[in-house]
């Protein structure tokens, strides 16, 4: 799967706001089940797994303060995970504004990617996720493609 962007994010960047603008203080949601065909779809029958915010708190992640080489990170004094509300094996997330409710649409700011162990846009240690654990994310970037 490749990284994809929805037309709500892309129109907001076409318009003149900051990708960090636009996706931070949102939240990285994590699902089992079919992978919608774009950051646009709803999210059907997929299950939520995990929610990612600021030490599981329900505070939104932040960006680091600038980018780097087309580059966007995780901001290193953030502590980002959740606590999983399901059990199930990870296929897919989600970065989305806080008020999101994964219903279609072509004005949400989404990004949607793979989840994988290896080889995905999130890699995670175990895409087996259980009930009740805490999922970690110590990583995240968010690149623009070069000229």
């Amino acid at each position: 799967m490749t990284l994809k962007v929805s037309t709500g994010l892309r129109n907001e960047l076409l318009s003149g706001d900051s990708l960090k603008g636009l996706l931070d203080l949102g939240f990285i949601k994590i699902y089992a089940g079919t992978v919608p065909a774009d950051a646009d779809a709803a999210l059907g029958a997929a299950t939520l797994l995990c929610t990612i915010s600021v030490n599981s708190t329900g505070t939104g992640i932040s960006f680091d303060t600038a980018a780097a080489g087309g580059t966007l990170a995780k901001a290193p004094a953030q502590v980002w995970s959740g606590v999983n509300v399901a059990a199930g094996t990870a296929t897919f997330y989600r970065h989305v504004a806080s008020t999101d409710t994964g219903a279609a649409s072509s004005t949400e700011v989404r990004i949607q990617g793979a989840v994988a162990v290896a080889g995905a846009e999130m890699n995670l240690s175990s895409v087996a996720l259980t009930n009740g654990a805490t999922q970690t994310l110590d990583y995240y970037t968010v690149t623009l493609p070069s000229l």
